[in-house]
């Protein structure tokens, strides 16, 4: 495993150095050996991987630090924020020869901690490792985590809970909220700080004329692709604040996250956020906003490039908006099986969304029966609208989509094809993940293995494994779940 911490040798402002606060008589949750061997990882037995998770042991060349950064929450400055239960533990190459974070999180108080305890409890551990590794197996630019461990370690929250650590790996820690806090506390770093991260994460902006627009752009190309791709599944966030967004895209900090069940735009999954702020359909305009601030901080750099101003920053801005919508629609037309450059490709995925709000309808279900036009399919799909007149509305739809796909070209073989790998079969539901968390708070981490082996191949069934609540949505009389921030 080849170190690369070159995070630790930046301005010795921008973090804290020192070692996890260990659990006590840790025990074992899951181990993700895909990743282990991806990150060439080499302490691959539990007597071994335990104890590092648990923070007992520090591998030699490991140099950890809490992280200094700041943000908005909920649209307000927050002032100082930054690792208050986490420490990036090292930097790695991996076997792809790819940059890799590896970051322990609730190993105990930082100077970030503000009120918090530093520690992270069970269900919160359980709920983001199960998420990463689904995003990361939907092809999802995402964290993901090498493992997971409980404790005897008690944790005060609404009640006395087990706490937990887990090792989170991602491509990058860094946040729109780090150039925030540097502007606020730091401003002299700023040039040197955005040309490491250029150096680190965006190596081919280095020749642009100006390398930092050019980074600006990449990371709001970055940005609108993961947005993109988290509304073509059905996945809200729940607390999309500045700090909480990667410059890289990757998905981080899974709190009150959720995927979508029966379809809900205006679904609130997040019981904290009072205003419907980070609902799923605000997702797009939450991620320009967060842009158009981060942006704002960027433009001190003109003092050592000229071509940063204003009007050139605004016009980076502007490229959000196409590019995102240029990703939906080529994420949208392989879920439909139609062509990209085809004409009314959204329009008609607009419809049948309005179909399945209107019908409260699966999302995920309904796609993947959308790729089956027999009798079977799109029978059954026309069968769960709630009336006559919906019917109607769903054979108009029907038409239409007939239509476009005989102007597709695309056989039936490669439609189906398309649709069946862009419509996933599984997704995270959050009864699966509750039950999931309820066995291991009792001692039986089974649930948790047979849910992550499900996700790792979200688009194929696996008949031997799931079970009827894996396919099935809460039943309609099921308020909405909102889940609570609190980890």
């Amino acid at each position: 495993m080849k170190t690369d911490n070159r995070y630790a040798r930046l301005d010795s402002r921008l973090f804290h150095k020192q070692p996890p606060e260990p659990l006590s008589n840790p025990i074992a949750g899951h181990f993700n050996a895909a990743l282990a061997e991806q990150l060439d990882w080499q302490f691959t037995d539990a007597n071994d991987w335990v104890p590092i998770l648990a923070g007992q042991v520090v591998p030699e060349g490991f140099d950890p630090l809490a992280m200094a950064y700041a943000g908005h929450q909920f649209g307000q400055w927050a002032g100082q924020l930054g690792d208050g239960r986490g420490l990036l533990l090292a930097q790695i190459i991996d076997k792809n020869g790819q940059l890799q974070d590896l970051h322990l999180k609730g190993v105990g108080l930082t100077p970030y901690s503000r009120m918090g305890d530093g520690r992270a409890v069970l269900r919160s551990v359980i709920r983001e490792y199960l998420a990463g590794h689904a995003l990361t197996a939907l092809g999802i630019a995402s964290s993901n985590t090498l493992g997971f461990v409980s404790s005897s370690t008690p944790v005060q929250r609404e009640k006395l809970e087990r706490g937990a650590c887990l090792l989170r790996v991602a491509d990058s820690h860094v946040r729109l909220g780090h150039f925030e806090w540097i502007n606020k506390f730091a401003p002299d770093a700023l040039p040197d700080f955005t040309t490491a991260m250029i150096e680190s994460y965006f190596t081919e902006c280095q020749s642009a004329e100006s390398p930092i627009l050019a980074f600006a752009q990449a990371v709001i190309a970055k940005t609108a692709k993961t947005i993109a791709d988290w509304q073509l599944v059905g996945f809200a966030h729940g607390v999309m604040n500045t700090d909480n967004l990667s410059i890289t895209g990757s998905t981080l900090d899974f709190g009150p996250y959720g995927f979508m069940e029966r379809f809900e735009p205006t679904w609130i999954n997040n019981h904290s956020d009072h205003s419907g702020r980070y609902v799923y359909q605000n997702q797009p305009s939450i991620a320009h906003w967060n842009l158009w601030v981060w942006l704002g901080q960027l433009l001190p750099l003109n003092t050592v490039d000229p071509l940063v101003t204003k009007e050139s920053l605004s016009a980076v801005l502007s490229t959000f908006e196409p590019e995102f919508l240029h990703q939906y629609t080529l994420g949208m037309s392989k879920k439909m099986g139609l062509n990209e450059d085809q004409k009314g490709v959204l329009e008609l995925s607009s419809d049948f969304l309005r179909i399945l709000e209107r019908n409260r309808l699966d999302l995920t279900n309904s796609f993947r029966l959308l790729s089956d036009d027999s009798e079977q399919g799109w029978r059954l799909l026309r069968l769960e609208c709630i009336s006559i007149e919906e019917m109607e509305k769903f054979d108009t739809f029907t038409a239409q989509y007939q239509t476009l796909i005989s102007e597709s070209g695309l056989s039936d073989t490669q439609r189906k094809s398309m649709m069946d790998d862009a419509n996933p079969i599984y997704v995270l539901r959050n009864h699966i993940a509750q039950t999931a968390i309820e066995r291991a708070e009792a001692g039986d981490f089974s649930e948790v293995a047979r849910v992550f082996d499900l996700l790792a191949t979200p688009f194929t069934r696996q008949i031997e494994r799931e079970t009827p609540a894996d396919i099935a949505p809460m039943s309609d009389d099921h308020p909405p779940v909102s889940v609570s921030c609190s980890s």
